[in-house]
């Protein structure tokens, strides 16, 4: 599903959107998702559909509520994956010619009332193997320190995050999350976090930021 995919007529199927595309005359093509119509002059040019950071109406963090809270001893160390939402980016060349967003919107408030943030949000499991999903988030957490660590949230930056994707699984980089003694250090490392997987964007990590929510 994601990479690249040739300018002829053809149905793609992305969860619950489908692209359409239509050879037309003298080398045009039409693309069509819902109410969303192009005209494209690429012979010899293909489609690319990648995903994309699920920043949604301009949120910078996503938030992943636990179903599960997580208990990490002392001096020990947790890898696992989430399920999380990610967005579609349609490009030809270096031009994006569309944008969508897959399943539901969430979003919730990050922090106090009157300075909080606004958060894409997800409710899911942390699981140990690598999920059946589109949208996977690869967490490695550890706790230097000396005492019982919780969490019941996980909370990340996104906006601007390299993507990778591999068949028509999309991955955030790779997340640590460092359980210091007072708020865990969130680290997106910008690396893959998987073998194989084709990287969209630079490749550079983002800013380290300090979460404020324990379990």
């Amino acid at each position: 599903m994601f990479g690249e995919h040739r300018l002829k007529t053809q149905f793609i199927k992305i969860a619950d959107q489908k692209i359409h595309l239509v050879e037309d005359r003298k080398g045009l093509v039409r693309y069509r998702r819902g109410n969303i119509e192009r005209l494209i002059k690429g012979a010899g040019e293909v489609l690319r559909l990648l995903p994309a950071p699920a920043v949604g109406y301009g949120v910078s963090l996503l938030m992943v509520k636990l179903r599960e809270g997580i208990v990490v001893p002392p001096k020990g160390s947790l890898q696992g994956f989430l399920d999380v939402p990610v967005e579609i980016d349609v490009e030809i060349g270096n031009l994006s010619i569309d944008h969508f967003i897959v399943g539901r919107e969430k979003y919730a408030l990050y922090g106090p009332i009157e300075n909080g943030k606004i958060a894409r949000y997800h409710v899911g499991p942390f699981y140990v193997d690598e999920p059946e999903a589109m949208g996977v988030a690869k967490i490695i957490l550890s706790n230097p320190t000396k005492e019982w660590k919780g969490l019941d949230r996980i909370i990340f930056p996104i906006r601007g995050s390299t993507m990778y994707y591999r068949g028509d699984r999309a991955y955030y980089p790779l997340i640590l999350i460092t359980l210091k003694d007072h708020f865990p250090e969130v680290n997106n490392t910008g690396k893959a976090p998987v073998d194989g997987a084709v990287r969209v964007g630079s490749g550079e990590p983002l800013p380290n930021f300090r979460m404020r929510w324990e379990g």
